[in-house]
């Protein structure tokens, strides 16, 4: 049974920054894709970023240069540092992730997904 934990978020003002963590059981981030997606109130869940065991990632426009996802295949783990935030940044993250080596955009589909973190940014 595939289980994903996130932590990490928080309130911070606009500017800052936050890592969020997801650790995994059943499941083996080195060996998969990883995904970390967003849910704002009233609005649809969005691909944030995704990574492949090969080492690809996708970042969506309105975050590229700003967050970085990592994994630790050490502690099977999984990490998206975010700075330089934004109020529009505000929303509920996901940690996700799919059975795949490969095809690891958010459109290829995640099966298994987190509680989620809240993250609040302040103008």
């Amino acid at each position: 049974q595939v289980q994903l934990v996130e932590s990490g978020g928080g309130s911070v003002q606009a500017g800052g920054s936050l890592r969020l963590s997801c650790v995994a059981s059943g499941y083996t981030f080195r060996d998969n894709c990883i995904g970390w997606f967003r849910q704002a109130p009233g609005k649809e869940r969005e691909g944030v970023a995704t990574l492949s065991p090969s080492g690809e990632t996708y970042y969506a426009d309105s975050v590229k240069g700003r967050f970085t996802i990592s994994p630790d295949n050490t502690k099977n783990m999984g990490y998206l540092q975010m700075s330089s935030l934004k109020p529009e940044d505000t929303a509920v993250y996901y940690c996700a992730a799919r059975m795949s080596r490969k095809f690891c955009r958010p459109e290829a589909g995640y099966m298994y997904w987190g509680q989620g973190t809240q993250v609040t940014v302040s103008s």
